[in-house]
């Protein structure tokens, strides 16, 4: 039986220049937080953990920028793994690894 998610959102998909350049990324940022790719679909990625595809990439229409997203993690060490992962996979800091108690506590 699978495990419910506590997610209130099921899936989300966005908008990349670069699929393939997107997808290495992403595969190389998000391994700290055990998720990765499980499939494809139409020229999409489809990343998340434990077979449920939840977070959705691909090529089309213009990207958007600035875009937010924010992953759950278990502990505070994988947060740091993530953060150092992204940014060597040639993402921007926008912001150190810290609370945001401003707008979640």
């Amino acid at each position: 039986m699978k495990k419910e998610s506590s997610m209130i959102i099921d899936h989300m998909g966005l908008s990349v220049s670069d699929a393939q350049k997107s997808q290495a990324f992403y595969a190389a940022a998000l391994a700290p937080l055990r998720i990765g790719k499980i499939m494809e679909y139409d020229g999409w990625s489809g990343f998340g953990r434990d077979g449920s595809p939840e977070f959705w990439f691909g090529e089309g229409g213009p990207a958007q920028s600035p875009m937010h997203i924010a992953f759950r993690a278990e502990n505070r060490q994988q947060v740091r793994d993530f953060y150092d992962a992204a940014l060597a996979a040639g993402g921007k800091d926008n912001g150190a690894p810290g609370l945001r108690e401003e707008y979640h506590p």
